[in-house]
């Protein structure tokens, strides 16, 4: 019998590895590591799983990986797969062994070739990565952290290869005494599980800024509003009750001075501020924090980024980390310059691709209203217009209110999304966003009151109510939220299907932000959907999207944050400190039948292979692909009608990215949304003319019901009329027995009337053939 892999592994190489200590020595582990899941595919699928063999770790870092390959194959059939993992993992050494041949790679200096047992040590292999006289204080520190475990909750959290990475990273920058260091991770890729534990394994190893291990640290988590900084004291919640301490001004003015009794504290940049730009420091000497994590570093909690400056300045002592999800851009420079470079990045093009973030699609909903001049058939019903501007995206909302033309876009985005499917709304103003929550109410098919709500800062503690039941996946109510401001950072609603944008996006930064309310996974959940009224879709033609950006040029004094949207209020921020005057606006009222005027045209661009497509290069790839799997349309007409046949061949096509809904769009695009997909792929391959299913069905009563008993005649008309209204999925083999059950309460009763089941299966397949001759 031929030897197996797990023979190999098993018998030749394993032996090796405990002879070297692995799995012996104290802090020594060999594990078997799942990398990433796959991508998020079509109908719960995923694409293929990353699995190394094995991953070498001491003294909770990962030094080296394997890959093994059966007896005789050589190791050289393992190296590329090795390097792989390595490179991932941040692991120096990669090896590849086939029992008989070892082959060993050093990843940082690029040197490589074959090795001959024994293996090296736990200890040999620390040595090699951190020589003990390069920095012993680094080492000792090093050491120190790797000890301490990781907080799993008793094994229901394991971290990420991606966030062992960044943990490693932030904590190898502090044992080397880096004073300010950067995290750049995707939008729900778990930051604040990261920031746990590194401020877990700084506790729990008494790390503090004498660099001596006598107390434990006081650690600052700062967020720029009251439901991140929240959300962060409740992901704590491992620590000892008395670590933690939520600072709150109300706290502060009862007991008139600052808490400090406590390890972990946890406020908003605006705790520390009152009047114009004086902090709040009463009680906190500058060294009494001796490290701070400072979420979404890159917006800073009020108008701009001297707020958040004044106060690390203040405790510039500490070691302060950023987070962000944010690539060095123009608008962020002076927080890279602040931070330094990222010590890890994780883009959302490697979480998707990885399957540990959504795959979307982007909906762009061109108008015949996007500008608007004024005609003297309509009615300014307040305010002074300009009957000589054009009025544009920007104004709309700000400067100039069309009821009717935000009416018809809640008609045109409601009519297209699942109405059941959790939806967030980003309107151009508070007021907007009023207006627009009264719209869909009125539209809406559900008949709960409470179906859409608005979140912004005039809301209050109600509209933190609101966020919290719309994040509550057990919870239906609110399913819609709209909002201007406030919702485009930090909030953690898993189960978000749709994304509506009726307002500007101003920034690369902005735009990437609002794109993560929706990438977070969910069971289910395949891909989310972005209906753009506003061309935002345009940022997906800058360069630096999900790749490096280029350097940002620095202006005088350096570039600051962009400023709220709308220019009429402040932004959603839990504290608005003095709000500029409102603009006055002009209300026009469009003359009658006008708004039944307004028409829409969509293009649907996808998240494909890794990158951004259009429809029409989606067509195209589909194209090619068509052409490697079918000869000519007989071909296609021959599966099509073969059910067994028919269900592996869209099975094929999903797993190549061509699911159900990819497949709407495209009938859309060929001007036939009734039709078939067969009809779109015969279109698409060979342009043949497509007909709705109506048609087709109409044609196979017409030719393929003769010679059948009334009651199979009644049998196959009822299958007919699924089909025409649901589509291909009513033809597939399973849903025979379906059918019967429901028409006939059973297997056996529908035999007494039709037949025997080969009579109904072959009934079934013959006015197929009818349907697509």
């Amino acid at each position: 019998m031929q030897e197996t892999e797990s023979d190999t592994r098993a018998n030749r190489i394993d032996p090796v590895l405990r002879a070297a200590g692995w799995g012996a020595v104290e802090g020594a582990h060999i594990r078997r590591e799942a990398i990433c899941p796959g991508r998020i595919m079509p109908g719960g699928q995923r694409g293929a799983p990353l699995s190394a063999d094995y991953v070498f770790e001491y003294r909770g870092h990962k030094l080296a990986t394997m890959e093994a390959k059966r007896h005789g194959k050589g190791a050289g059939a393992g190296v590329g797969q090795a390097k792989d993992y390595s490179t991932r993992l941040k692991a120096r050494f990669a090896y590849a062994s086939d029992g008989a041949e070892w082959y060993e790679v050093d990843m940082h200096t690029g040197k490589e070739g074959a090795i001959a047992p024994p293996f090296p040590t736990p200890d040999e292999l620390w040595q090699r990565c951190f020589p003990p006289e390069t920095n012993p204080g680094v080492n000792a520190w090093r050491e120190r952290f790797g000890a301490i475990p990781f907080e799993t909750g008793g094994g229901k959290w394991q971290p990420r290869y991606y966030q062992h990475n960044a943990i490693t990273a932030v904590l190898e920058a502090i044992a080397k005494d880096q004073q300010r260091i950067l995290l750049t991770l995707a939008t729900g890729t778990g930051k604040t599980s990261i920031a746990f534990q590194i401020a877990w394994k700084l506790f729990q190893s008494r790390w503090n800024l004498t660099r001596e291990p006598t107390r434990r640290p006081r650690i600052l988590f700062l967020a720029d509003r009251n439901i991140l900084a929240d959300q962060a004291y409740n992901a704590f919640s491992a620590f000892p009750p008395a670590a933690l301490c939520r600072i709150s001004p109300e706290e502060i003015r009862k007991q008139g001075k600052v808490p400090t009794n406590a390890s972990v504290f946890f406020t908003i940049f605006q705790t520390f501020m009152t009047g114009e730009d004086e902090f709040r420091f009463e009680g906190y000497e500058p060294d009494f924090f001796d490290f701070i994590v400072i979420d979404e570093c890159h917006r800073g909690g009020a108008k701009d980024e001297s707020t958040w400056r004044g106060i690390l300045e203040y405790f510039k002592p500490a070691v302060q980390l950023g987070l962000t999800a944010t690539p060095k851009r123009d608008v962020n420079a002076d927080t890279y310059r602040y931070f330094g470079d990222p010590v890890y990045t994780y883009a959302l093009k490697e979480g998707i691709g990885d399957g540990f973030l959504t795959p979307f699609k982007v909906r762009q909903m061109a108008s015949t209203m996007d500008t608007y001049t004024f005609s003297d058939e309509d009615e300014v019903v307040s305010g002074e217009i300009d009957p000589d501007k054009e009025y544009t995206e920007a104004d709309f909302n700000t400067k100039l209110v069309i009821d009717e033309r935000e009416m018809s876009r809640v008609h045109e985005f409601m009519d297209q999304i699942d109405q059941r499917q959790k939806t967030l709304v980003f309107c151009a103003t508070q007021d907007h966003a009023a207006r627009v929550r009264n719209f869909i109410n009125q539209v809406k098919t559900n008949p709960d009151p409470h179906y859409c709500e608005r979140v912004t800062a005039d809301d209050g503690k109600l509209g933190e109510q609101h966020l919290r039941e719309f994040q509550d996946n057990e919870k239906t109510l609110p399913t819609i939220l709209t909002t201007s401001q406030k919702l485009s950072t930090g909030v953690d609603a898993r189960n978000v299907r749709n994304i509506v944008l009726l307002r500007p996006v101003k920034s690369m930064i902005e735009f990437k932000q609002i794109i993560g309310r929706g990438t977070r996974t969910f069971d289910g959940k395949d891909f989310f959907t972005i209906y753009d009224f506003v061309k935002a879709y345009e940022h997906f033609k800058d360069p630096a999207w999900d790749g490096e950006p280029e350097e940002p040029v620095a202006g005088p004094g350096g570039p600051r944050p962009p400023g709220p949207g709308g220019g009429d209020e402040g932004d959603d921020d839990d504290t608005v400190i003095d709000p500029p005057p409102p603009v006055q606006r002009v209300v026009v009222k469009l003359a009658d039948g006008k708004e039944r005027k307004i028409q829409y045209v969509a293009e649907t661009t996808y998240w494909f292979n890794g990158r951004q497509i259009t429809a029409n290069e989606f067509m195209e790839q589909l194209f090619g692909d068509l052409g490697t799997m079918v000869v000519d349309a007989d071909e296609l007409r021959a599966i099509w009608i073969d059910p067994d046949r028919r269900t592996a061949f869209i099975q094929r096509l999903e797993e190549m990215g061509y699911d159900r809904d990819r497949m709407d769009d495209m009938r859309r695009l060929i001007a036939s949304p009734k039709s078939d997909i067969f009809d779109v792929l015969a279109y698409v391959r060979f342009t043949l003319a497509p007909l709705s299913r109506s048609e087709r069905v109409e044609a196979a009563k017409a030719k393929g019901l003769t010679g059948y008993e009334d009651e199979m005649r009644e049998f196959l008309s009822y299958i007919l009329q699924a089909y025409e209204l649901q589509g291909i999925q009513e033809l597939a083999p399973h849903r025979i027995s379906d059918f019967l059950q429901i028409r006939y309460g059973g297997t056996n009763d529908a035999k007494r009337v039709l037949g025997s089941i080969p009579q109904i299966r072959g009934a079934f397949i013959d006015i197929q053939k009818h349907l697509f001759s």
